[in-house]
């Protein structure tokens, strides 16, 4: 794919969502305007990139609905006149890249392209770790614990004495666990895990 033919806007501001859409549209790009990430969960799409106005929480609210609904899409971050630390910190928080509004129209489908170029080349990690997120987020707290106590090394028995419990109690959690899972194996769970950033 050289070329973004379809985007998710989200922004509160009905004026500039309007200004946006047009822009994006005289570039080819096909938009689909949302005012909240609320309104976007309603009808989550299978793919496409979200172009989204970066207000506190916007993108932690986004990364958790993909982990949600088992979909990571590409985020990209904009602001007017944004100061360095805050297209850091939307960095930091989940985005691939961002942009500065307004925008020339015959920038925006380079920058683009630039940004779908960054989102191929860490896509693949960020959507396993949804996926394993998605996962771990079934389980209850005692089979999160036991979850910690298998991937550090653990056996039964220890997990038990750390937890207060029975071996025979860790068996239980464990099996349920390995079930919500999806995990054939210890080590499917293990890496499930690690991709769900449960280990440091």
């Amino acid at each position: 794919m050289d070329h973004i033919s379809n985007l998710i806007l989200i922004d509160r501001d009905t004026r500039r969502r309007a200004a946006i859409s047009h822009a994006l549209a005289a570039a080819g790009v096909y938009v689909e305007p949302f005012e909240n990430i609320g309104e976007l969960a309603m009808s989550w799409p299978r793919s496409s990139v979200v172009l989204v106005h970066d207000e506190p929480g916007a993108i932690d609210e986004l990364l958790e609905n993909m982990a949600r609904y088992g979909k990571w899409l590409p985020i990209i971050a904009f602001s007017e006149y944004p100061n360095a630390d805050r297209i850091v910190q939307a960095m930091l928080d989940g985005a691939i890249d961002y942009l500065d509004w307004p925008i020339v129209a015959e920038t925006i489908s380079a920058t683009l392209v630039r940004a779908l170029g960054r989102a191929k080349g860490v896509g693949n990690a960020k959507r396993r770790e949804v996926m394993a997120q998605a996962r771990v987020d079934r389980l209850t707290r005692r089979e999160r614990e036991v979850l910690g106590g298998v991937a550090s090394g653990l056996s039964n028995r220890l997990i038990g004495e750390k937890l207060l419990i029975s071996p025979r109690t860790v068996e239980i959690h464990r099996a349920n666990m390995l079930h919500k899972l999806g995990a054939s194996h210890t080590s499917d769970a293990i890496r499930i895990a690690i991709e769900a950033s449960l280990m440091n």
